[in-house]
């Protein structure tokens, strides 16, 4: 089994592991949990239009045109002060155009990092309905495969990922942010940039780690740190402070300035029972919270293709899911993987169908990539983990299509 390694500055890919082998390198989705910690969000539907993102820039300059439109007072100072932390539903930003997310220098400490929850996203094996009719899906058209779900995979064991994460998963690591419960924490992975190539600010994760769907808005201080607590301590070690903020973020924080998710979550996105995750897929532009003159690609030393034309599941293959389950019996301070071969997963018959696979990975994983060898030898990225049953038996992620790289696409324009 080959590993995707942090590549030297020099090269210009990630390096992947070759066509007949296992990859050691993804993340993995929410699972395990039940719906305690669901968001109390407003219930008035959240109006968007057909971009399906919101954003803002860095500097409190550029985001003063933003702050002057929006259609309630806002004071960045006071917001900056704790007044983020106001979730009237009169004042979350839902909007397109109204994500606001100026820095909070030291915000996202070793002790804000541990409290961090898993956010609840997960499904009833019940509400699943598998469909035996015979099909012979088209690889070339996975549209054949709408509305067919395979059997239910068997559960595979997550097995831990090798230490240091600047070696083995460099471009891997946990996005923080937050909710109305609290801190609540995903997985995300440095992607590449086809318009900044060499130079990608860009992290791949699950729209319901950054808008809370139907009927919520937009979360606040979101966060990425790539290659967290990267030679693997005990929670208790890290949570305590005793392991110094140097080694649980060795690439330090960096904060999204742009966030962008896929009209279909915010329309139908909710935290149980599966809805809208045929389009739960996010993409950041993210910027150093200490300030930088590297880009996030850079400084990492790594970024990972993503493939929006990946095949239908019969072509598909060998994929590997990887993240930080955060849920138990995993506590969030390592990074694990499964390897499988995806099956078919149907929620809205009128979307393409979903990869499923075994794996026991819980929350706090969500977001995290699913990596397959390419075409050209080379590791890519076709999905994000999504949703997961109660009992942490498998893991479901969507086909990344149009819509998805229209995410992608947006938010790059977006970045400089």
């Amino acid at each position: 089994m080959s590993s995707i390694r942090r590549r030297s500055r020099r090269r210009a890919a990630v390096a992947a592991a070759a066509v007949a082998a296992c990859l050691a390198l993804t993340a993995t989705a929410c699972n395990g949990d039940d719906a305690e910690n669901e968001a109390d969000g407003p219930t008035e539907q959240t109006e968007t239009d057909d971009s399906g993102s919101g954003g803002s820039a860095g500097s409190d300059e550029s985001l003063q045109d933003l702050i002057d439109s929006l259609p309630f007072d806002f004071d960045i100072d006071a917001w900056r002060d704790g007044g983020w932390a106001d979730w009237d539903p009169d004042t979350w930003m839902r909007d397109i155009g109204d994500f606001v997310n100026p820095i909070i220098e030291g915000l996202w400490d070793t002790d804000r990092m541990g409290d961090a929850e898993d956010p609840s996203q997960s499904i009833d094996d019940g509400q699943i309905e598998e469909d035996q009719t015979p099909s012979t899906p088209d690889e070339g058209d996975p549209r054949g495969d709408r509305g067919i779900t395979d059997p239910e995979p068997a559960p595979v064991q997550a097995e831990a990922v090798a230490t240091p994460y600047t070696e083995n998963g460099a471009p891997i690591g946990k996005v923080f942010f937050d909710s109305p419960e609290g801190p609540m924490v995903c997985s995300g992975t440095v992607v590449q940039d086809p318009a900044h190539p060499g130079k990608s600010n860009l992290v791949a994760t699950a729209g319901h780690c950054v808008h809370a769907g139907v009927g919520g808005g937009w979360y606040r201080n979101i966060s990425f740190v790539p290659a967290y607590n990267n030679n693997g301590y005990a929670a208790a070690d890290v949570d305590s402070g005793a392991v110094p903020f140097e080694e649980v973020a060795p690439y330090g924080v960096f904060w999204a300035d742009y966030v962008s998710t896929t009209q279909y979550w915010i329309d139908h996105g909710t935290a149980t029972g599966g809805d809208g995750s045929h389009g739960d897929f996010a993409v950041l532009s993210v910027a150093p919270e200490g300030g930088s003159g590297l880009s996030l690609e850079e400084t990492v030393g790594a970024a990972v293709p993503v493939n929006f034309d990946a095949p239908a599941v019969a072509g598909l293959g060998t994929v590997t899911l990887y993240g930080f389950p955060a849920a138990a019996p995993y506590d969030g301070a390592l990074m694990y993987r499964c390897v499988g071969d995806p099956g078919r997963l149907s929620i809205d018959a009128s979307m393409p169908v979903m990869y499923w696979v075994g794996c026991t990975m819980t929350g706090g994983s969500s977001g995290g990539p699913w990596l397959r060898t390419g075409e050209n030898g080379e590791a890519e990225l076709v999905s994000v983990n999504s949703i997961g049953p109660l009992e942490s038996t498998w893991l479901a992620g969507p086909r990344l299509d149009t819509e998805a790289q229209g995410v992608l696409e947006h938010v790059s324009a977006q970045d400089g």
